[in-house]
């Protein structure tokens, strides 16, 4: 039994898209040992995309390949969540270049890494043999991304007051896009229906006491959720995706018939 591709590619999208997310931070982070933490975290993460990105291409067939996958699908194509392709600050000041927000990195990271280790555990027993591998090596990464943010996430909100302020800030613009989590797309709804996904409404009530222990813990409060849920693994972006993507894919693109 294989997983839908369309599913393969939502999981896949995810991790590309947060890894080379944390990848801006190389030689941008606050302190040298999170240089080296998000870089890892970097890789991890596009390691995990690479697995599904191969096995998305050997169901695909007609040529596809990794990197095809990677660099030659346009936005529309992919399906990560929002949350993934949002800018390291906050939006209504995401045009201006450097102005990188750590506490945003944290947050999203947690709140991805939340639900991440609830879904692979659970696609370790999925009936494409093949992700449940996929599932049972990403698990172990992603625990550790989850500590990771968990610790930074408890050190900015129970630290100073500027540290407490960016942190609420940060949960207060990046908690409503995990709205989409909930809502399932038609690769989810075709992957649960032949067992070889999983259903991540089921995870909802896990993934809540979660999030509100560590922001009890971190003295941060979780504002109300609403409005608007986000589109992305139906394959509406964003305006932030295309950005990633240009500066992602221009050299594959530029020499579409190199090889390194």
């Amino acid at each position: 039994m294989n997983a839908p591709i369309d599913y393969l590619l939502h999981l896949a999208d995810n991790a590309l898209i947060l890894g080379q997310r944390n990848a801006e931070w190389c030689g941008h982070g606050p302190i040298l040992e999170e240089d080296i933490a998000l870089a890892n975290n970097s890789l991890d993460l596009i390691g995990q995309a690479r697995m599904l990105y191969q096995h998305a291409a050997q169901l695909k067939g007609g040529g596809a390949t990794e990197d095809t996958l990677a660099y030659f699908r346009d936005v529309p194509d992919f399906r990560n969540y929002t949350l993934c392709e949002l800018p390291h600050m906050p939006l209504m000041s995401a045009t201006a270049q450097g102005d990188r927000d750590f506490a945003i990195t944290i947050v999203r990271n947690f709140l991805y890494s939340s639900l991440m280790v609830l879904v692979w555990d659970q696609l370790q027993a999925s009936k494409d043999t093949h992700l449940a591998a996929i599932a049972a090596k990403s698990l172990k990464e992603v625990r550790y991304h989850l500590r990771h943010s968990r610790d930074w996430l408890l050190r900015l909100g129970d630290g100073t007051a500027e540290s407490h302020e960016r942190a609420q800030n940060a949960i207060n613009q990046l908690l409503s896009y995990t709205q989409e989590f909930w809502a399932n797309s038609p690769q989810e709804t075709a992957a649960v229906a032949n067992g070889t996904g999983i259903n991540t409404v089921t995870l909802q009530n896990d993934w809540n006491q979660i999030v509100n222990e560590a922001l009890q813990e971190a003295t941060l409060q979780r504002p109300d959720e609403g409005g608007f849920v986000p589109t992305g693994k139906h394959g509406v972006h964003s305006e932030h995706l295309g950005f990633v993507l240009a500066e992602m894919q221009s050299l594959a693109r530029a020499h579409p018939q190199a090889t390194w």
